[in-house]
């Protein structure tokens, strides 16, 4: 019987090759794409869920600052770990990570390498999270405070394939450091990375040895600097630590009373925000939900084409219950003959996924991979498939094995088979689909066009900068030469990066600041080339000098008078750190971080022994001959340190490379979903054409003319495409409205998007039914009176 059933509909796929093209087409597509998108948000959803007790990890955060000055930061000061482990029994363990920038060049041999990715931690790190130490002691990983644990691959690069445990790497001033373990390297889907771990010990001992201020490791409650993680007992209460934490903050620091302490759970770390709001989750989501509409309008071509010519199967039908098919076995049979095509669909679909995923991962940023060991793998492909099927297949089963065999025989077919109303509903949910998607694209296109060409408040075009190290105790020297070179028109240099200010702090007095307020800022040392070297606009008084007494002077930015309520800021007090001076300038607002958030409260300070980084502005043609320049001073005074620098343009659109990706790859699921859907109207303009052949025939002996033909067969299409634009407008702008929230600067929804978006729907539906509708229209009128 089985047998029989594949016979009968390999017989009936060949009969029908044209539809089975289609429908293996629309479904190969549909299920390729749609396993690749589910695949990226099963890859998503799967950072740092792999460790054994990621459930009970939590990263520790702080909230600080009062008003709209608050701000949330995700790293916290070094003695709150040892605190929570000795006090509070809420916590089993705490681990403390800290970037390393003591200590990045080391060398074996003839090999010298700097290690970028590099950070201190604590021993217990190796015992809390489920990095594998392959070789070492777990118990002990860092013997002594000279000692470096590596991951394979950094291991590797030194030593070959040699045993690295008891090898030597020299890192500055000639330190000698011991290997003394070798982690498997980080999955991809972890939030924490690295190549080299140091013991923290060694930090703090540099840190803390020659202080003349007392404090030690255990005191220092003013540096933020360390990503601190805790491990919970079983059934602890995350708000009352969280208070606990608090309490011992302030009994070493009293004066920090804007001060409140976060737990972050470690699976939640990657897709949501420090303060728990939604972050990557919304793409996730958006994703998922893009994944199956695609697979929706895959299901809806096959259940739209599989129901139109149910009619034209109406008599085999009826004649098989005449002698003797019940209605399961027809139901079985309809089944057999959609996964028997279903099963070429989902080879086809698994071949493409093969071919596309390299240029797949290079769009997404992802290195996903199709490891058939990984059961997840199996559980994103099996469900993907095994739903589509049925929703596919069962509905076209019912309908087909339900005639009524007397009344299919004498041509009476009616009831479900001539309530074209559903099939017509499906298709409008294809292009509504199709219209939403279409609105997307053009709206995320927008506001990436508006964020490269929104005004920064300063001037970034064809200028380059590197961190000067040894450089900068000849900054003078190395600058003359670089203002030599015909393409260099400017240099400057301050502390820290323009596109991306990291630094913040909230120690700061002025006139009439308000007891207990505190208002966080982002503190920038620059010399005096540096306003005008970025055309950044002062709004009031003067620019520094290079004078020794603009150490006493400060520029603030617009958000920051602002926040501050300083009337006529210039002359007026201000303190920065235990720096006591006077404003003496106010620049017009510029932005320092990422479109998404608003502009902060900046502040200017002049003080060259701080100032680390070096810009070069070029004129775009001889960057080439500046750079050469650039280099060879760096060799000069970083002989052992590879040369590496960055353009800011570059840089910025790094800072919006995560949209870039989305909105690129939701402009190909909108073409796909399209591609899809036109495949299905395409396959029921054929169907309809067909059906009315004799029609078209009579109506062209009476003298109806081909324009006349074309628009009978395609207004039905056009009236159902237009119902679609309807529905849709309104759910992509809503759609797109969320999307945008997250943007503090950001593009008003223009009614043309959408007009557009309808516009191009309508003409895609139009030329694809047009083909059908032309050739139906010029057909032989004899022919087609004569066909059955």
């Amino acid at each position: 019987m089985i047998r029989n059933y594949f016979r009968t509909a390999w017989r009936n796929l060949l009969k029908n090759k044209f539809y089975s093209l289609l429908n293996i087409t629309g479904l190969t597509a549909g299920l390729a794409v749609g396993i690749l998108i589910l695949l990226w948000v099963q890859d998503e959803l799967s950072f740092d869920r792999f460790h054994r007790q990621s459930d009970a990890i939590y990263r520790l955060e702080n909230r600080v600052g009062t008003g709209t000055s608050q701000q949330i930061w995700t790293t916290t000061v070094a003695p709150i770990a040892s605190f929570a482990k000795r006090e509070v029994p809420e916590v089993k363990d705490a681990v403390r990570l800290a970037y390393n920038s003591m200590y990045t060049l080391f060398k074996y041999k003839d090999k010298t390498v700097n290690e970028d990715h590099s950070s201190f931690t604590d021993p217990a790190f190796f015992s809390m999270f489920d990095y594998t130490l392959i070789k070492g002691n777990p118990a002990k990983p860092f013997p002594d405070k000279y000692s470096v644990v590596l991951t394979e691959t950094t291991a590797k690069r030194y030593f070959g394939d040699e045993n690295p445990i008891g090898k030597v790497l020299s890192g500055r001033d000639k330190i000698a450091f011991t290997v003394s373990g070798v982690i498997r390297d980080f999955p991809k889907n972890s939030s924490i990375q690295g190549d080299l771990f140091l013991p923290i010990s060694l930090l703090f001992d540099s840190m803390y040895k020659n202080r003349t201020d007392g404090r030690t490791m255990d005191t220092d409650f003013s540096e933020f600097s360390y990503d601190t993680y805790l491990l919970l007992q079983p059934g602890a209460s995350v708000a009352n630590l969280a208070v606990k934490l608090r309490t011992i903050h302030l009994r070493n620091k009293p004066d920090d009373t804007d001060l409140t302490y976060l737990l972050q759970p470690l699976s939640a770390m990657h897709l949501y925000k420090a303060d728990g709001a939604e972050g990557g989750i919304e793409t996730v989501r958006m994703f998922s939900i893009i994944a199956l509409l695609i697979l929706v309008i895959a299901c809806i071509n096959y259940v739209n084409l599989s129901t139109a010519r149910s009619l034209l199967r109406s008599k085999e039908i009826s004649m098989r219950k005449i002698v003797g098919a019940a209605r399961i076995q027809l139901f079985v049979q309809f089944l057999v003959e959609t996964a028997l095509l279903f099963s070429f669909a989902a080879v086809l679909a698994l071949g493409l996924i093969y071919l596309l995923l390299p240029a797949y991962n290079q769009l997404s940023g992802k290195q996903l991979a199709l490891d058939f060991t990984d059961y997840h793998i199996w559980a994103v492909i099996g469900l993907t498939i095994t739903g589509t099927l049925a929703a596919s297949s069962i509905y076209p089963a019912l309908l087909l094995s339900s005639f009524e065999p007397l009344k299919a025989l004498k041509g009476k077919v009616s009831g479900r088979i001539n309530e074209a109303t559903f099939r017509k509903a499906l298709v409008v949910i294809q292009f509504a689909v199709s219209v939403i998607l279409i609105a997307g694209t053009f709206i995320i296109s927008n506001q990436l066009q508006y964020i490269r060409a929104k005004e920064l408040g300063y001037d970034k075009t064809h200028v380059f900068a590197f961190f000067m190290r040894d450089m900068g105790k000849h900054y003078d020297a190395v600058k003359a030469d670089l203002l030599k070179q015909p393409g260099v028109t400017g240099v400057t240099r301050a502390n820290a990066n323009i596109i991306q200010l990291g630094g913040q702090t909230g120690n700061n007095d002025w006139e009439g600041k308000e007891q207990g307020e505190t208002m966080m800022m982002r503190p920038l040392a620059i010399d005096k080339d540096f306003i005008p070297f970025f055309k950044m606009k002062l709004l009031k008084g003067t620019n520094f000098t290079g004078a020794v007494s603009d150490s006493l002077h400060f520029i603030l930015n617009e958000a920051a008078v602002k926040a501050a309520r300083i009337n006529d800021p210039i002359g007026k007090r201000f303190r920065l750190w235990e720096r006591n001076g006077t404003i003496v300038g106010v620049v017009k607002d510029f932005h320092f971080a990422s479109m998404r958030q608003k502009i902060e409260p900046a502040i200017f300070y002049y003080e060259p022994a701080r100032l680390g980084s070096i810009y070069i502005k070029t004129t775009g043609k001889e960057a080439a001959q500046a750079i050469a320049q650039a280099q060879q001073s760096w060799k000069q005074y970083n002989a052992d340190y590879p040369f590496e620098y960055f353009f800011l343009d570059a840089l910025f659109d790094d800072l919006y490379k995560s949209e870039q990706q989305t909105g690129l790859l939701f402009t190909i699921f909108a073409s796909i979903a399209i591609l899809i859907s036109c495949l299905g109207l395409f396959g029921l303009a054929t169907y309809t054409a067909q059906v009315r052949t004799r029609e078209i025939g009579v109506r062209k002996v009476l003298g109806a003319s081909v324009t006349g033909i074309i628009q009978l067969l395609a207004k039905d299409f056009v009236q159902l495409v237009i119902i679609a634009i309807v529905i849709a407008v309104p759910i992509a702008w809503w759609s797109m409205n969320q999307w945008l929230q997250d943007f503090a600067y950001r593009i008003d929804i223009q009614w043309w998007v959408f007009a557009l978006a309808g516009l191009l729907a309508l003409a895609i539906a139009l030329l694809t039914v047009s083909f059908q509708s032309i050739k139906a229209a010029l057909m032989n009128p004899v022919k087609s009176l004569r066909s059955d």
